[in-house]
């Protein structure tokens, strides 16, 4: 009834109220007895955009253009007033759960190999001179430990590195091999990008210059016209100690060309990375700029000044308001006479602790082979060897989970780490996510958090709610059945099967079912941390089979009454 009388005073304040519907929500919030609602639901495409308040001509926000949250914190901060309007009219003791996705992926412990450092094999770090790739039956463990030893020299605790290298998939042959290679967009996060030219754009909205595209690097000073723009591409330190004979390959397109000067392959023996470009001493490598309206791979280019030295190279773009080439860089290489075959490339993971470097299981990270697995075709992931907002991980990783691990058990799990392109103002980042085999098929897991609603605030809550089983009673009973005072109160659990609250000898009081459920709680969840919340039903006898809550909370190690 208490119900009814509410909707009519709705209704008549409709007719005599400025403000009925906070009226009403702040009444049935604070009544005596107040809607308590139970809820979980998936945030949608709308509820992100609806997160936080915009203008009709503002820019879509963090939250509509990634659809999910920075992190866990940000989202506890976040959802509480979007929960606030979605139930206006729920009261103290109401809990809802919310799924999202968090912008590195799911759950939040993937964002450590997101964001791993990244160290990518070079020919010198191999056994064997000038292969750039391990043979057959060399030992690829003891390789990589010494490249974390000399590499990574004062790691910090709990840092992750992923070390990215290449095997000969068979007896290799003598022929011209690779001693460093790059490859876009994989390793643009790896490059420099250095703004020469000011062009007066920041951020996402800086799209003059070098960016990341799907499948190559890109230099463009064209946005509604030609614009005057400079930027530079620089290489991390290529070190060719020891080697010589070298050359210089790159596959590339080059559009709308005019001053063939404005753009250069430069090399430099005297820059330092993080230093000034402009006070190096550059050289350019001569070559036909003509020739590359379609995306080509060059002859090899004589690199042998350049034998045995430490060189950065650099892809210099640059434009005018009046003439603007596009410059399209799909890979180049440094080679020279060595092994050459078939390879394929391969990732481990390491995280430092305790003083050592530990190899990371359960983790992978895509490669360009298996993108390409997936379908090279429009549409597909190997076509550009990501995936994108149009081609989406969940669409094709399960399947292909199911190919690679045909033996995969129940509740098997394995972190996926993949390249995923945002759209031309992000550019392709690393994301990732859990994979969890479930009931026969692979399934990527989705972030979440509870919120209870406590004197009007939604917080976050860790409550569990559980409802004890007839293995809890027993358990109980036979705990309880020889300690003063529970005697009879045990046996008859026992028999029963339920707490007897009627009074007399069987009779079990608040306290003595507080002491029963640390039984329980501690049995069902011994590692519970401090702060951990139930709320538990039981089966009482009242008279008449009846249930009753118990809110607890874990503190000082005990489970106590949550008041």
């Amino acid at each position: 009834m208490k119900r009814i009388v509410y909707v009519l005073a709705f209704i008549g304040a409709i007719f005599t109220g400025c403000n009925p519907v906070e009226d009403i929500n702040n009444d049935l919030a604070n009544q005596d007895n107040p809607i308590i609602g139970n809820d979980a639901f998936t945030l949608s495409s709308d509820d992100y955009a609806a997160l936080v308040e915009q203008g009709e001509d503002e820019e879509p926000d963090y939250y509509e253009t990634f659809e999910a949250f920075a992190d866990l914190e940000d989202a506890k901060v976040i959802l509480p007033p979007f929960l606030a309007d979605r139930y206006p009219f729920w009261g103290t003791g109401s809990s809802v759960t919310v799924s999202f996705n968090l912008n590195d992926g799911n759950p939040e412990d993937v964002s450590a190999f997101v964001n791993a450092d990244v160290y990518n094999l070079g020919n010198t770090d191999y056994p064997t001179s000038n292969s750039n790739a391990f043979l057959p039956g060399e030992d690829v463990e003891v390789a990589l430990e010494g490249v974390l030893a000399s590499e990574f020299a004062t790691p910090a605790e709990g840092q992750v590195v992923r070390l990215s290298y290449n095997e000969f998939t068979g007896q290799p042959e003598v022929g011209l091999a690779s001693v460093y290679g790059a490859a876009f967009p994989t390793n643009f996060g790896d490059f420099e990008l250095i703004e020469v030219l000011d062009d007066g754009l920041e951020g996402m909205d800086d799209n003059l210059g070098w960016r990341d595209q799907p499948s190559y690097a890109e230099g463009s000073g064209f946005s509604g016209g030609a614009n005057a723009t400079e930027e530079w591409l620089i290489s991390p330190e290529v070190d060719l100690s020891g080697i010589s004979g070298l050359s210089f390959q790159i596959t590339q397109e080059i559009d709308f060309l005019g001053d063939i000067a404005l753009f250069d392959i430069l090399v430099s023996t005297d820059y330092t990375t993080g230093g000034d470009p402009m006070a190096a001493a550059w050289t350019a490598i001569a070559f036909d700029k003509t020739i590359f309206g379609d995306m080509t791979t060059s002859e090899d280019f004589d690199f042998t000044a350049y034998d045995g030295q430490t060189v950065h190279v650099a892809l210099k773009y640059s434009s005018t308001d009046s003439d603007s080439p596009r410059w399209r860089v799909q890979d180049f290489a440094v080679r020279t006479t060595g092994f050459s075959g078939d390879t394929e490339t391969k990732n481990a993971y390491y995280r430092y602790s305790e003083g050592e470097w530990d190899d990371v299981g359960g983790v992978y990270y895509l490669t360009t082979a298996d993108y390409d697995s997936m379908g090279e075709n429009s549409g597909q992931p190997g076509a550009f060897n990501n995936f994108s907002g149009s081609v989406l991980p969940s669409n094709y990783l399960p399947q292909w989970l199911g190919i690679n691990y045909p033996f995969a058990q129940e509740e098997d799990e394995l972190f996926i780490i993949y390249r995923f392109f945002g759209g031309s103002g992000i550019g392709t980042v690393t994301k990732g996510n859990l994979y969890t085999f479930n009931g026969g098929s692979w399934s990527p897991s989705i972030s979440s958090l509870q919120f209870g609603l406590e004197n009007g605030v939604w917080i976050p809550d860790n409550t569990i709610r559980y409802t004890l089983t007839g293995s809890d009673y027993t358990l109980v009973a036979s705990e309880l059945i020889a300690v003063e005072g529970f005697e009879a109160a045990a046996e008859n659990l026992d028999n029963f099967g339920n707490f007897n609250r009627t009074g007399g000898s069987t009779n079990w009081t608040d306290e003595m079912i507080v002491t029963a459920l640390n039984i329980v709680l501690d049995n069902l969840n011994p590692s519970a941390e401090e702060g951990q919340k139930y709320v538990v039903t039981v089966a009482t006898w009242a008279p008449g089979n009846s249930t009753e809550e118990f809110s607890m909370i874990k503190s000082s190690g005990e489970w106590v009454i949550n008041e």
